[in-house]
């Protein structure tokens, strides 16, 4: 995923051109009925398992819990306007998720997993931007533009897919101008090497439902046509190939016109403050590139800048994140005091940025080996449930609790709510390692082993979480102190991952 053109192909592999429509023929007409819902989500989790074991796969608990707040509203607004149909509302994931990357794209995959680089979110100044390229994206799924392209190919069986899919994620790093070609045609496909872009009929397609969408969803009118006018004139002026977003959906004069049209007639939305975007878009072009120099760039933001609030919360939180990562902690102090008191006396001011500040300095300090410091900063929002408090709190119990503490009351708090999380989000590979490491500090070795193992199921190691429960089963047959509930849960679990593994490997044997 170094190279985000690579991503932008997995969304565009085989579309053919269709005829802009606002629905769907249903799924037993001809043209779709060789591609089912239950097939493409399938597809799209063999993709997903593949790309949540690169490295370049990022789960920020902060920022991927800013995009949720884009994403969501557009989910809920696209239910009520009927995008989103009972056929593949349960049966898509409709999960966001972010690569580390600093070139400007974004993509869909099929299932309703939709990608976004941390290089897309950085270059937008607004949520409204934002908002406008994921309601797009959602719109090739609900759509299922992906669906109608692949019922063109449906002899190919679903791994054979999603390898394409994958051998062109590959290619795409390579030096080599011919490697995807090569993978084309190593994968009998070279006919769908003039068919990557999505036809013009789908892009407007995907602009007008994705318009009516984000709008529908609170966000303001405007944000599409700023955000293609922003894209446009950054290409332009210094395109080096970093705007592959551009070239998988290119931007034309009559897109831009249109996306005006709409704004100009559409009602406006309720001003909202720009402030939390302003420190995801800082902390998305921190972590995009991790390397020693472009960390250093960053760091330098921090000098007085004679500019309006916003921008001087995005020089100083750059600086103070970047200045965390490069382990100099009192420079990163000093900004983040500086961008705290921005955002408290701002006549704007947010309180959900005021919040991510915290969390980051809570974070900072934990990092440089004070969690006393980082538990003091965090007294504020010791109510605070959300997934990234959790963690970072889970993070502070195990950094201040001995190697072996059963009667720590701090773990059994933390392990309690993560308990209660894991309940109800399942696919949480963070909160199931965390929970892992809470349950060997308590002296519970077997919870422990399984807490491991769903936490590489849910990354898509399946091996990985084979490796984890057969460890529990040695640990229980050993004697001991066992619970027999636990042992019949890793039991009972390592027969259904290992079922899927085995019928993971017969499908690939079959498509080759």
């Amino acid at each position: 995923m170094a190279a985000a053109c690579s991503l932008a192909l997995l969304c565009t592999t085989m579309l053919q051109p269709v005829a802009a429509q606002n629905r769907l023929p249903a799924l037993g007409d001809s043209d779709s009925a060789d591609f089912t819902v239950g097939a493409e989500r399938k597809l799209g989790d063999e993709i997903m398992r593949e790309i949540r074991t690169d490295p370049d796969y990022i789960d920020d608990p902060l920022l991927l819990e800013y995009l949720h707040t884009i994403w969501d509203p557009l989910v809920t607004a696209s239910r009520r306007l009927g995008n989103i149909t009972s056929d593949i509302d349960q049966s898509f994931a409709w999960e966001p998720f972010l690569v580390r990357d600093p070139a400007v794209n974004a993509f869909a995959l099929p299932g309703g997993f939709v990608g976004v680089n941390l290089g897309m979110i950085a270059i937008t100044s607004s949520r409204d931007e934002l908002a406008s390229v994921l309601g797009h994206e959602m719109s090739h799924v609900t759509q299922r533009h992906i669906a109608r392209s692949i019922t063109a190919n449906s002899r190919r069986s679903l791994a054979s897919l999603a390898a394409l899919v994958l051998g062109l994620l590959a290619a795409s790093r390579s030096s080599n101008p011919d490697a995807i070609s090569a993978v084309l045609a190593g994968t009998q496909a070279a006919t769908l090497q003039g068919q990557l872009n999505f036809s013009r009929d789908v892009e407007r397609e995907a602009d007008r439902v994705g318009f009516q969408v984000m709008t529908a969803a609170g966000f303001a009118p405007g944000g599409m046509a700023a955000m293609f006018e922003k894209m446009d004139l950054s290409m332009r002026l210094n395109d080096f190939g970093g705007f592959p977003y551009l070239r998988d959906h290119p931007l034309t004069a009559e897109r831009i016109g249109e996306a005006r049209a709409r704004a100009g007639i559409a009602t406006e939305a309720p001003h909202v403050s720009v402030l939390e975007h302003t420190i995801a878009e800082a902390r998305a072009r921190v972590l995009e590139d991790p390397r020693v120099d472009a960390l250093r760039r960053w760091q330098q933001q921090d000098a007085d800048v004679q500019s309006s609030a916003a921008d001087k919360l995005l020089a100083l939180a750059s600086s103070a994140q970047a200045s965390s990562l490069l382990h100099d902690w009192a420079r990163a102090d000093a900004a983040f005091a500086k961008a705290l008191g921005i955002v408290r006396g701002s006549p704007n001011s947010s309180a959900r940025a005021e919040r991510a500040i915290v969390l980051l300095e809570a974070q900072s300090l934990l990092d440089r080996g004070a969690p006393a410091g980082a538990a003091e900063t965090m007294k504020a929002y010791a109510n605070d449930t959300s997934r990234p408090a959790l963690l970072l709190e889970a993070q502070i119990a195990l950094a201040e609790a001995p190697a072996v503490a059963p009667d720590n009351a701090a773990l059994k708090a933390r392990t309690a709510e993560l308990q209660t999380w894991v309940a109800i989000h399942p696919d949480d590979s963070l909160a199931w390692g965390a929970l892992g490491q809470t349950w060997g500090r308590l002296g519970s070795p077997l919870r422990s082993l399984r807490a491991e193992a769903e936490s590489r199921y849910a990354m898509g190691d399946l091996l990985g979480a084979v490796d984890r429960l057969r460890a529990g089963q040695r640990l229980a047959r050993g004697g001991g102190s066992v619970d027999f509930i636990d042992a019949s849960v890793i039991d009972s679990r390592l027969r259904n991952i290992e079922a899927q593994r085995l019928q993971i490997e017969k499908d690939q044997r079959a498509s080759r």
